[in-house]
């Protein structure tokens, strides 16, 4: 078996320490370096050629961002970030996977050796996912999120009207944030509600969605048990809560809840694929963007039979073509896209059904 060959960059020696135990105990991967800054890790980058980089948020000599924006411009190797329960580590978090980072871990606030081996799980599947995404080289001078003029580029039509039990709906796990953004820059002000599910753990959620809202001309939010879904805004799912909708006499409301994981996953896009199906029917359409894994599968699948019109994203666009592979196997899709032209496509049959 061809080990994941792991290079650990942390300022902590206890992390560091940890990390290298953590994935030594994998039949499957091995710790072949440990740097304590990005300007050592430089060099054991060339001379060991890691498969996978863990890679602290904050760190010192170099920014974590300024060594992870290098790195992807010059050397793309994926990249799993260690960060922190904070509002700082969150906002670095959501830059770092605009950046091209595959995923993150949210380590405690304390390192202590508990707290960190309690994620000792998380940590080692994120780095075999990291091990097989799909990552591109950064494009010079992009070292910067796009501005709030570029990203309001939008594509198609600014939409007069649309029908008004219209909802979209979306799914997404790893590499997830970037192709949201993707779809969500494009769309015109004037647009049915948006109901999202993207894989991410509490106290990320919001920060996520703040930087959506600052760059698109919908409005972007948390979704919040009991509030109405209403036209031109998207609701992302609070980290580590279900997201669902249901209808009352006014419309399409929010419901949030602290239930059970659904096929692993909390949120679960399950959950919300099966709402959908359950609430919207044929009014809904669906979008399975990249992911691990198979949530969401069977029920976007439902949510077809019910009459939605799905779109997948392509294997050639996603980091990890497993959550779209799985959809798509089931029979649930209507359309294959890059990621790149699935915000038209979507602006496209909107309006061809109001």
């Amino acid at each position: 078996m061809k080990k994941i060959r792991v290079l650990v960059v942390d300022d902590s020696a206890l992390v560091r320490s940890l990390l290298k135990e953590i994935i030594n105990r994998q039949i499957d991967m091995e710790c072949v370096g440990a740097a304590s800054d990005p300007l050592v890790a430089r060099g054991m980058i060339r001379e060991l050629d890691p498969d996978v980089i863990t890679l602290d948020v904050e760190m010192p000599k170099m920014d974590g961002l300024d060594f992870l924006g290098r790195l992807m411009r010059l050397r793309p190797t994926p990249v799993v970030m260690i960060s922190t329960l904070t509002e700082h580590g969150a906002e670095v978090t959501i830059k770092a996977l605009e950046l091209g980072a595959v995923d993150f871990v949210a380590k405690p606030r304390v390192e202590l050796v508990g707290g960190f081996g309690s994620l000792s799980s998380q940590i080692v599947d994120k780095i075999r996912i990291a091990a097989r995404a799909r990552v591109s080289r950064l494009v010079p001078n992009t070292d910067n999120a796009p501005s709030k003029v570029e990203a309001r580029e939008f594509v198609g039509k600014s939409m007069s009207r649309f029908d008004a039990k219209s909802l979209i709906f979306v799914g997404a796990s790893t590499g997830g944030t970037e192709a949201i953004r993707e779809i969500l820059v494009k769309l015109p002000a004037v647009f049915p509600g948006i109901a999202i599910t993207q894989h991410m753990p509490p106290g990320f959620t919001a920060t996520f969605a703040a930087r959506m809202n600052d760059l698109c001309r919908i409005e972007v939010r948390e979704a919040v048990n009991g509030a109405r879904i209403l036209p031109g805004h998207a609701y992302i799912a609070p980290g580590g809560k279900h997201f669902s909708v249901a209808r009352n006499s006014v419309g399409y409301m929010a419901v949030v809840d602290d239930g059970e994981p659904v096929n692993r996953h909390k949120p679960s896009v399950d959950v919300l694929f099966r709402s959908a199906a359950r609430v919207v029917g044929p009014y809904a359409y669906g979008i399975m963007l990249t992911g691990m894994g198979d949530d969401g599968a069977i029920a976007m699948r439902e949510m077809k039979d019910a009459g939605s019109y799905n779109f997948v994203q392509n294997e050639s666009s996603c980091v990890v073509f497993g959550m779209p592979r799985e959809a798509i196997l089931r029979g649930a899709a209507d359309e294959v896209l890059p990621i790149s032209d699935i915000a038209g496509a979507l602006v496209e049959r909107v309006s061809r059904a109001s």
